[in-house]
């Protein structure tokens, strides 16, 4: 097993942006925006977040044979990212997401999946010797719930640690099976809220869906709370990690960049928490930037951060 080796098995996605003022409410055009077009797609954002960190990373995806598609491939192997695993899709167009972004850093996002509906169980089983190799595997759910949970089932077996973004979230709580494989599950706090019905607002209710999700299977949760930090829970007990307030331009790959600090850190042997601090930072330098990928921090623009955030003397 390599020490530092992470698979993402997800979603590669065109992103097309509109930065605005404000966001348009239903029927209304609003102009003036800035239009900027970026790789995307948070099985793509967490692998370029690990690879910009540090780690080694091998992408698993399925693209369309399309220039959307030429593009995607050759800007992972520009980020050092292993691509002899991402599939070209004849029959499917590469996934798209239409994103606008408000003044305030807010986002909506509608997502055309293309080829990464495609990503079959099949797929997974062909690369099943990758995916034992890793010392962590990143999942996220914009690619088919089948597909998901081949490639949990896959590594848990094999012990390797497996991250699920479990977004976009079902309204719901998540297939039993699935999450006896999960060692981190990372939901936001709207994620948390349509996997336990439960609403989360503070550190209070933050810990009473986290017991929930615990009492349903997940063996640690990690629900991020934007510049609050993350709240850490374990049947052990909780813990909330401290966040960063930052001036947020474009919160549309926070959480695809916490997850690539999480998964980097733990791949290079950081305790819990300490991996945790390190995601809070990777998530907060990418809001104060436009775009997803282009948003993501280097390793050497994490270490210039910490000289001015208080963080762990080994992290420094």
């Amino acid at each position: 097993m390599n020490s530092a080796h992470v698979v993402v098995v997800g979603s590669s996605n065109t992103d097309m942006v509109v930065k605005s003022d404000r966001l348009p409410v239903p029927g209304e055009t609003v102009t003036g925006g800035r239009f900027v077009i970026a790789p995307g797609g948070k099985g793509a954002n967490q692998a370029v977040a690990a690879a910009r960190l540090g780690a080694t990373v091998t992408f698993v995806a399925k693209v369309g044979q399309d220039v959307f598609g030429d593009q995607a491939v050759e800007g992972y192997r520009a980020e050092g990212i292993h691509t002899d695993l991402i599939l070209r899709d004849p029959q499917e167009a590469t996934g798209v997401a239409l994103i606008l972004v408000d003044s305030k850093g807010e986002n909506v996002i509608s997502v055309a999946s293309g080829a990464n509906h495609a990503l079959l169980p099949d797929d997974i089983q062909k690369v099943a010797d990758t995916i034992r190799s890793a010392a962590v595997l990143m999942l996220q759910l914009e690619t088919p719930a089948p597909t998901v949970k081949a490639a949990a089932r896959l590594a848990a077996d094999a012990g390797v640690a497996v991250i699920l973004d479990p977004a976009p979230a079902p309204d719901g709580p998540l297939d039993a099976d699935l999450l006896s494989c999960i060692s981190y599950l990372t939901p936001n706090e709207t994620e948390a809220q349509r996997l336990t019905g439960l609403p989360v607002v503070d550190e209070a209710t933050a810990c009473a869906a986290a017991e929930k999700l615990l009492a349903v299977g997940a063996r640690s949760v990690i629900l991020t709370l934007g510049a609050k930090g993350a709240l850490v829970a374990t049947p052990d007990g909780a813990e909330l990690i401290p966040g960063h307030a930052v001036e947020a331009r474009d919160s549309t790959a926070a959480g695809d960049a916490f997850n690539g600090g999480l998964a980097a850190a733990l791949a290079q042997g950081l305790p819990l928490a300490d991996a945790v601090r390190q995601a809070n930072l990777v998530g907060a330098l990418s809001v104060t930037r436009l775009g997803a990928q282009p948003s993501l921090p280097t390793a050497e623009e994490l270490k210039q951060a910490r000289k001015t955030t208080a963080m762990p003397r080994e992290l420094l």
